[in-house]
């Protein structure tokens, strides 16, 4: 049983390793590392290449690496990883090493659990230069194919590291109201969970539209993950300022500079305070490594100002169960996205000593 006031789980990028797809689409050796490394400040002030410190730029086929990993995420406070899953039908699967390997060999000991990003790949996800080309296009083929992804997730589903709620297993799914019939998908994936021993699924559907909560409980998910990322850009602008925010978008390829400080007091919710709604903290978010000019990005973030922000998400969630007390660090680790808390040349570990504190000064509501 998890000992601490707060469930953190850190969303987990298994991208940083060379793979034959990558290799093909982008040439030899390519990793999230090539972006991260070759971005270049685009203003002044501006916080690029952002450089990795006490992990260096690291191989996730390294098995070091990933120890090294989860025991600093055991000594700052975070529970768990929640691994990216890539699962596009047929069989076809993505970035899988990482994780296998942590499932085959046991090591690191370390709680995690998996969310399916089921959505296509474009290269315009991966480059500024991207034209919008079609890479790997996520399919749902049907029954059959839900049957054999289950049972190919089903040995995770059983290891002891695997994280729980109430004793089911949780599994997120990333673009839920994608799927062609979710409560369908549910209902049989709940089935074969009992089938097989287990007590069902801790289904969680995540969505960056709190209005969503009440369509995905109706489709059977058991749980919300409310991501306000970009929230700060839903209030009320005036007419000419939305068609300003669009143009420069769309005509000019520029996104926008927020403070953090702003952006961050749209990241939580009162929807974050009912049981089945999980928030998300958010350490900061800069895409111009991938996109250029044309990604928002948010400046001025500090670990002072993260923590802040972090105190806050805890709030909203003490007063539920133990089980439910869970908030979603996004991200682990990327990079690409300036989106990570892994420790850096100019910040070191102070990100994660913020978010330490925040879970040691955070008193549970009993």
């Amino acid at each position: 049983m998890n000992k601490q006031p707060v469930r953190v789980i850190a969303l987990y990028l298994p991208q940083f390793h060379p793979t034959p797809e990558n290799d093909q689409w982008w040439g030899k050796g390519f990793t999230e590392w090539t972006n991260v490394g070759k971005a270049r400040p685009l203003f002044h002030g501006h916080y690029q290449p952002r450089v990795p410190a006490d992990l260096g730029y690291y191989d996730l086929r390294v098995p070091e690496t990933r120890i090294e990993q989860a025991e600093m995420a055991r000594t700052y406070g975070v529970e768990g990883f929640c691994y990216w899953h890539y699962w596009f039908g047929n069989g076809r699967q993505l970035l899988q090493r990482p994780f296998q390997e942590v499932l085959a060999s046991g090591q690191p000991d370390f709680p995690f659990c998996l969310s399916w990003a089921n959505h296509s790949w474009e290269d315009k996800q991966f480059s500024k230069e991207g034209t919008h080309q079609v890479l790997m296009e996520q399919l749902y083929p049907g029954e059959a194919d839900e049957i054999a992804h289950f049972n190919t997730l089903l040995p995770a589903f059983k290891d002891h590291r695997y994280i729980q709620v109430d004793g089911k297993p949780l599994f997120m799914v990333y673009a839920p109201f994608e799927l062609p019939d979710a409560e369908r998908f549910i209902r049989l994936w709940q089935k074969l969970a009992q089938e097989n021993g287990l007590k069902g699924i801790h289904f969680v559907g995540q969505t960056n539209n709190a209005n969503d909560v009440a369509a995905l409980r109706a489709m059977g998910f058991d749980a919300v993950n409310i991501v306000r990322l970009f929230d700060f850009f839903k209030q009320d602008y005036s007419l000419l300022e939305k068609i300003h925010m669009k143009a420069m978008r769309l005509i000019f390829k520029k996104g926008r500079l927020v403070d953090y400080a702003k952006a961050a007091t749209y990241f939580s919710g009162s929807e974050d305070r009912e049981t089945d709604c999980y928030p998300t903290i958010i350490p900061n978010w800069d895409h111009s490594p991938r996109s250029g000019r044309r990604g928002h990005i948010l400046i001025n973030s500090t670990p002072e100002r993260f923590k802040k922000h972090v105190r806050t998400s805890f709030s909203n969630v003490v007063h539920k169960p133990a089980e439910e007390r869970i908030v979603f660090l996004k991200s682990w680790n990327e990079w690409a996205e300036g989106n990570y808390i892994e420790p850096d040349l100019k910040y070191g570990l102070s990100y994660l000593e913020a978010l330490k504190e925040a879970i040691d000064e955070t008193n549970p509501k009993q």
